[in-house]
């Protein structure tokens, strides 16, 4: 477990921070913006479970702590040999993201539209996860085209933002109070 006895460190005053295996790179660094994404994912999805009870709740739950994983696993380099295995994401946790969304999406009538974001507040703010998620994404692939991360968290975040998407139909009562994009319609 990690202890955090002062808060401050002042390491990082002069515009860089430590990885997880002790290097040292700029604030800046694509992999720190991916993991800096992934926190704020985290925090929109906090605020999603102001909402949110009973097994929606539990859901956000083992996800809010999906996301911590990630972010270990992306703020981890990988290298031969490492004196303490890193934490990584595995295919397990995508494989339960994908066993609920299919269970929720059983549910759910099929869209002849796309859907706006609302209906309940609970529903809005799962769509603000869901495109952070997608932002979080976006920065992880930038990554990963100067480095490999693992490539169980690419499926991870990708799959996250589909869950978010059918959850938030899921609690807009099963898309009955979903709000329909009408093409055209302020013309």
């Amino acid at each position: 477990m990690v202890r955090l006895t002062r808060i401050y460190t002042r390491g990082g005053d002069k515009g860089e921070t430590s990885l997880g295996d002790g290097a040292r790179v700029p604030k800046h660094h694509p992999r720190v913006s991916a993991y800096g994404t992934v926190d704020e994912a985290n925090a929109t999805i906090g605020l999603a479970r102001l909402h949110a009870v009973g097994e929606v709740d539990a859901m956000l739950a083992r996800i809010q702590n999906d996301l911590f994983d990630l972010g270990a696993d992306l703020c981890t380099p990988d290298e031969e040999n490492p004196k303490y295995p890193p934490l990584r994401v595995s295919k397990a946790q995508v494989e339960r993201l994908e066993r609920e969304i299919d269970a929720m999406n059983e549910r759910l009538t099929p869209l002849d539209s796309f859907i706006l974001p609302g209906g309940t507040a609970l529903a809005a703010y799962l769509h603000l996860a869901r495109t952070v998620t997608r932002r979080a994404e976006r920065d992880m692939t930038a990554f990963a085209t100067t480095e490999a991360p693992n490539p169980a968290a690419i499926e991870y975040i990708n799959r996250l933002s589909d869950h978010l998407f059918v959850l938030s139909r899921h609690v807009n009562d099963n898309g009955a109070k979903d709000i329909l994009w009408v093409p055209g319609k302020n013309r």
